[in-house]
């Protein structure tokens, strides 16, 4: 369902392929004849704190903070309720699932958006074997191999695979546009068709298999309706993820049966053996040039094709799994007043730009560009990130310094940092035009979806994802599509294991 390097790609940035406004820098220009006033500013000195917090006792420590975590509490409450009880936004917790699936649940929590970001700094931490936090999944559901998400900057398969996932983008950015205007046109008549007969429509089921279609369509050059896995992309991938993620995921069975069936133990890989096979042979039958590739990067065909399956259906198809609902559900409550400016902006450009949506049309549409920004600040889809101490470091928050020890693990739970009250105004609010403008676009460095901030760009030295203007450009090109189509829009929202389960209740159409 996300740092800055010495190494250069030998490939275009990705910038280029999916060009951006922030990506332009202005010259500083000096003049010799200038003699410049340099202004020292004395820092102000944070006082140095022991970090607050305690893992209880062996054990039962790490179940009782799970229990808190998912049910006595839930995630929001248990941060809040933690950053009350030590008055710091830094304190020390256990994170699940703890026994038995994980050895070390023990963490050092990071809740600001001055302290956040050393998760992104792979000179002081390491992200090996992290991506799901103090417990991975096994390789089982991998083919055996350790994919992307799993590998620290330094290890040389690394490198070797993130240069094969900005091949694989760079390669069909000129599918992009039509294949998702072709895919979310069938899904928008489809909701049509469905209001027309029920009142209301369901999103979340049809924005899963449209995504799955789109990726398929715009990476991989094939509808897979058409070939032997049919519309079973979306169900093979959820059963795939549950095996991965449900340590930290919840059903919303009865407390005591869903912690002992979800926390406890693992679930075994052979119940999707015959599933991940599925998803396997599509993807290996459908990337041919993506395997030449990678054979000249030293990766064989089966890591190339596990990697793929990886990026494509649990990166990219997760992420619009679970941030598109988020996204639409945060539009509908910005309320008639957004969605006329949005239509009005989107439609007044694309007429401009000959009546098709380019990427120069959506480069002038500020709105909609914030609107894109702000849900991603607002409901992150990626909501946790973790990194190991390298060394002995000083993590400030904006009240103190902490000092961590070689080794120690820490987490970052970033809707709070994204929401700092000392960073952004009204941070619990969705407001639309809050990147719009000079002052709006200097807060895009604090908008941290993907592993690392907006303002910087993917590298194989880092570990911001690969994907991260690809998913910023389908997301616009959603909102773009959308009120292309329809004036305003209405929603019922409930909960689901993954993001927001979205009922359309009116829909005015253009």
């Amino acid at each position: 369902m996300a740092l800055t390097s010495s190494f250069s790609l030998p490939l275009p940035s990705l910038h280029q392929q999916f060009p951006s406004k922030y990506s332009t820098f202005r010259p500083i220009i000096v003049s010799l004849s200038e003699k410049p006033t340099i202004v020292v500013t004395q820092p102000t000195k944070l006082p140095t704190r022991t970090i607050p917090g305690d893992y209880g006792l062996p054990g039962i420590g790490p179940w009782k903070d799970r229990l808190d975590y998912f049910y006595n509490q839930g995630k929001n409450e248990f941060f809040e309720s933690r950053v009350v009880k030590y008055k710091s936004t830094i304190f020390r917790t256990n994170m699940p699932p703890g026994p038995f699936i994980s050895s070390n649940p023990k963490v050092i929590v990071l809740l600001d958006g001055k302290s956040f970001p050393v998760l992104f700094d792979v000179s002081k931490v390491e992200k090996k074997d992290l991506f799901t936090g103090t417990y991975m999944p096994s390789t089982e559901l991998t083919g055996g191999y350790r994919v992307l998400s799993y590998l620290d900057p330094s290890e040389p398969n690394h490198e070797k695979l993130k240069k094969l996932m900005f091949f694989l983008l760079s390669s069909r950015r000129d599918h992009v546009i039509p294949k998702f205007h072709e895919t979310y046109t069938e899904f928008f008549e489809t909701l049509d068709k469905e209001m027309a007969e029920k009142g209301t429509a369901g999103l979340n089921s049809g924005n899963d298999q449209a995504a799955f279609n789109f990726l398929a369509r715009s990476l991989f050059g094939v509808n897979p309706v058409e070939t032997k896995l049919g519309g079973d992309g979306p169900t093979l991938i959820g059963k795939w993820v549950l095996l991965q993620l449900h340590p930290v995921l919840t059903l919303g069975l009865p407390k005591f049966l869903d912690d002992l069936i979800l926390h406890t133990f693992r679930l075994p890989p052979f119940l999707v053996k015959k599933d991940y096979q599925r998803l396997y042979d599509f993807f290996y039958t459908n990337s041919a040039s993506l395997f030449a590739e990678a054979e000249k990067l030293g990766i064989s065909k089966e890591e190339a094709c596990h990697n793929l399956i990886f990026a494509t259906c649990f990166n990219s198809f997760g992420g619009m799994k679970i941030f598109f609902p988020n996204m639409l559900k945060s539009i509908a409550k910005a309320g008639v007043e957004v969605h006329t400016r949005l239509a009005n902006e989107i439609r007044s450009e694309v007429k401009s730009a000959g009546g098709k949506i380019t990427m120069s049309a959506m480069e002038k549409m500020p709105l909609m560009k914030s609107v894109v920004y702000e849900a991603l600040r607002v409901d992150p889809p990626v909501a946790s990130q973790y990194g190991r101490a390298k060394q002995d470091l000083k993590i400030e928050s904006h009240d103190a310094v902490f000092e961590v020890k070689k080794g120690e693990m820490l987490f970052g739970y970033q809707p709070f940092a994204t929401k700092d009250p000392k960073i952004f105004d009204r941070p619990e609010e969705f407001v639309a035009d809050r990147f719009v403008g000079e002052e709006g676009e200097k807060l895009l460095k604090y908008v941290l979806w993907s592993n690392g901030p907006e303002t910087e760009s993917p590298t194989v030295g880092n570990k911001q994802c690969a994907g991260k203007d690809f998913v910023v450009m389908v997301s616009r090109l959603f909102v773009t599509e959308f009120f292309l189509r329809y004036d305003t829009f209405n929603v019922d929202v409930d909960k689901s294991a993954l993001g927001a389960s979205i009922t359309i209740t009116s829909l005015k159409k253009a």
